[in-house]
């Protein structure tokens, strides 16, 4: 698999191979981006027998630790999707490894410098020089980044890892996972809130952004009604007050929404939510759920303009559904460039 380096749109290749990993290695106290010790995850390998959930743990109960990573190619994912599937904190020194990446240094991530946090989560980087084994000569790194989410109990967790420096979208991946078991109620309604935050890569031109929202979610435990080895049970979620920074940790909010205004004849002052759609299927007994995405937006005419389409994937974990850690991904060319998409992988933990 070859993939364009963007830095100067220049014509090299960087080719990596495919490999398996381990889910989340991770001894993590106390951080910015949490609080509380996880623990490894189940198996990583292998596809859930249910439609749209991730690869991992292979045959996941209620009561079981539950890791799933980002779909390869060979998955349905896009061509550097899922070759992060092994990271692990060290509180020690607040350093993150990621490992499978091409050109990232030693694979020790240090705290981010311009940007060291996105609301409650950690942000971490990559070196950007590493030297020649022989020579010491410097060599210049591709910028990762890596944000590190960990819930208050420390029962859940998420990772991201992106970088910009490929003209489509580079090698990276997502982790998400639950430490231990959880119950489902089997009435009433839960109301979950909490943070999202992000990374935006672009398949068609280079460039890193960063991203935070509120994130706010509910469950309907009764309805829909169930069917035969699904759970019925109703998810919403909305993502809003979004926010979206440079490398740097500049607000670049505002000229994101411009480039949409120009492009679509419209006049927002706001980047537009994410919205889950809603319906049957998307939650299983184990806790698992895996559903669609999307926003939009009205123009100038009073037309509805599609903005991004995407997926959201999440586990329910803890005593009568405490808390929920998920990923959500989403594309839009929308306000971009000619052949230019943005692909946008937001990482989230709510607590009831």
């Amino acid at each position: 698999m070859n993939r364009f380096i963007a830095a100067a749109l220049a014509a090299g290749i960087a080719v990596s191979g495919c490999g398996d990993g381990n889910p989340f290695d991770d001894n993590a106290e106390d951080t910015d981006g949490g609080n509380g010790e996880g623990t490894d995850g189940s198996d990583p390998d292998g596809i859930d027998g249910d439609s749209g959930l991730p690869p991992g743990t292979a045959s996941p109960t209620p009561s079981s630790s539950i890791v799933r990573t980002e779909p390869t190619e060979a998955d349905g994912g896009n061509p550097g999707d899922g070759f992060v599937t092994s990271v692990s904190y060290d509180a020690s020194n607040d350093t993150f490894f990621v490992d499978n990446l091409g050109f990232d240094g030693d694979n020790v991530y240090q705290r981010g410098t311009a940007v060291s946090s996105l609301g409650p989560y950690a942000v971490y980087e990559a070196s950007a020089t590493y030297p020649d084994s022989i020579t010491g000569a410097p060599i210049s790194q591709f910028a990762h980044r890596a944000i590190y989410g960990v819930s208050p109990s420390g029962n859940t967790q998420f990772a991201i890892v992106r970088t910009g420096d490929y003209i489509d979208y580079g090698f990276g991946g997502f982790i998400y996972q639950r430490n231990g078991g959880m119950t489902l109620p089997d009435s009433g309604q839960a109301r979950y809130s909490g943070d999202y935050a992000g990374l935006r890569d672009f398949n068609g031109a280079g460039g890193l952004q960063y991203t935070t929202a509120t994130i706010d979610m509910a469950i309907d435990f009764e309805d829909f009604n169930s069917t035969t080895g699904r759970r019925g049970d109703a998810v919403r979620g909305q993502i809003t007050d979004r926010v979206i920074y440079d490398i740097n940790g500049n607000d670049i909010t505002q000229q994101v929404v411009n480039g949409i205004n120009a492009s679509s004849d419209s006049s927002l002052d706001a980047m537009p939510a994410i919205v889950f759609r809603v319906g049957p299927g998307v939650m299983n007994d184990n806790g698992e759920i895996a559903g669609t995405v999307a926003s939009n937006f009205g123009d100038n005419s009073g037309n509805a303009v599609a903005f991004e389409e995407g997926n959201y994937y999440a586990i329910v974990s803890g005593d009568d559904a405490a808390e929920i850690v998920g990923i959500v991904v989403t594309e839009t060319n929308v306000g971009q460039p000619d052949n230019v998409t943005v692909r946008e992988t937001g990482g989230f933990v709510v607590v009831r």
